[in-house]
C-alpha cells in the first residue's frame, strides 16, 4: 500500500527553547555571572592579595569575551575597554580579555573569532600595574597555554564554569585563578567561577500523538523536516510508538534507546542512522521498532552553535508511514 505522509504545521518558538536569544537582549553591562559564593569569585596575587570578581556586580563571561571589571588593592582591574566604569574607551585605548585563543579584540567591544572554548587570552588593565596578560599567546603564537613549560601560562575556564591558570602582570607577577594551582586548597580554598558554560544549548519539541487509524498497526518509515539549519547547529529525532493514546511513551533513537537520536538520510543508512539531520530530506528509522503500533509521536531536538548565538528553525515535520 501507498505510504501515508502527514504534514505538521508548525511556528518555531524562539521562547522557552533557547534561552540564549535573551542574552542578546541584555545590555554589556549586564550583572555578574560570577559566583556570589565568598570561595568562588576571587583570584590571588603574592604583592597586592585578592582580586574580586564579584564585588563590582559587572563581570561577565560571554561566548565570545568577558565584560565588566574586577576590584583589588590597587583599584579597578579592567576587563573590557568598552564598559569600564568610566564608559567606553576603546577609542583611545584598545583591549580586552576574549574567549578563544585566535580572537581579535574590536574597538567596539566585541571578539572576532572568540570560539568559547574556554581559553581566554587578550589583556585586561590597572592603572596601578599597568597590563595584566591572560595568555603566553598574546606574545608567542606557539607557547603551549595550558602548559607548565617555560613560558608558558594562561587562563581558561573548565566544564563546570571554575577559572584555571595564571596571568601575568609585570609588577605583581603571577595571578592565579585557583587554589588548585598549586594544590593550596586546603589551607587557602579560592577560585572564580561563573555560571557560563563552553556548551551549545539545546531545546526540545516534543508533537501531539498521532493516530494511524490502523487498528492493526502502522509501520513508520521517515521523517522529513522544513525548515532552516544555521552553520554548527543541528535538529536531530527520537520516535515513540504505542498502541494505546495514553502511552507508554518510550521515546527511542537508532541504538534502540533513548541514548541517540536519528539524522542520517536515508540515503546514506536506509536503517536509521546518528547525524544532524539535513532539511527536506527523508531521514529513515530502523523500522522493526516501530511496527505493528497505531499511535506515534516524535521528539525533535535542537540544537544551537556553540556560541549560542545560531539555533535552527523548524516550520514544519513530515511523518511517512505505512498503515
Amino acid at each position: 500500500m501507498e505510504p501515508k505522509k502527514v504534514f505538521i504545521a508548525m511556528l518555531f518558538l524562539i521562547f522557552g527553547i533557547f534561552g540564549a536569544f535573551f542574552f542578546f537582549s541584555i545590555p554589556a553591562n549586564a550583572e555578574t555571572n560570577i559566583s556570589a559564593t565568598s570561595t568562588e569569585h576571587f583570584a590571588w596575587d603574592d604583592i597586592d592579595g585578592w582580586w574580586d570578581f564579584y564585588l563590582t556586580n559587572t563581570a561577565y563571561v560571554w561566548g565570545s569575551k568577558i565584560d565588566g571589571y574586577a576590584s583589588s588593592t590597587v583599584g579597578e582591574i579592567s576587563l573590557n575597554c568598552a564598559n569600564t566604569s568610566i564608559g567606553n574607551i576603546c577609542a583611545s585605548s584598545n583591549y580586552g580579555i576574549c574567549n578563544g585563543l585566535s580572537a581579535t579584540h574590536n574597538t567596539d567591544g566585541t571578539c572576532t573569532g572568540g570560539d568559547a572554548s574556554g581559553d581566554l587570552s587578550g589583556y585586561a588593565w590597572n592603572d596601578t600595574i599597568g597590563w595584566i596578560s591572560f595568555s603566553c599567546t598574546n606574545h608567542n603564537p606557539t607557547c603551549s597555554h595550558r602548559g607548565s613549560g617555560t613560558g608558558d601560562y594562561g587562563v581558561y575556564i573548565d566544564g563546570v564554569g571554575d577559572f584555571h591558570g595564571y596571568a601575568w602582570n609585570d609588577v605583581v607577577g603571577w595571578i592565579s585563578f585557583n587554589c588548585a594551582n598549586n594544590s593550596s586548597c586546603a589551607t587557602s580554598d579560592y577560585r572564580v567561577n561563573t555560571d557560563w558554560r563552553s556548551t551549545s544549548t539545546i531545546g526540545y519539541l516534543e508533537s501531539s500523538i498521532f493516530n494511524t487509524q490502523s487498528t492493526e498497526g502502522a509501520l513508520l518509515n521517515s521523517v522529513i523536516w522544513q525548515g532552516f539549519s544555521p552553520t554548527d547547529t543541528c535538529v536531530d529525532f527520537q520516535f515513540a510508538a504505542s498502541n494505546s493514546p495514553s502511552g507508554p511513551w518510550n521515546y527511542k533513537g537508532p541504538s534502540g534507546d533513548a541514548t541517540s537520536y536519528y539524522g542520517a538520510p536515508c540515503t546514506s543508512n536506509p536503517f536509521g542512522g546518528t547525524g544532524c539531520a539535513p532539511t527536506n530530506t527523508s531521514i529513515c528509522v530502523n523500522k522493526g521498532d516501530f511496527v505493528n503500533y497505531r499511535y506515534l509521536r516524535y521528539k525533535a531536538r535542537l540544537t544551537s552553535d556553540l556560541m549560542q548565538t545560531k539555533t535552527p528553525q523548524v516550520d514544519g515535520i513530515i511523518l511517512n508511514w505505512n498503515p
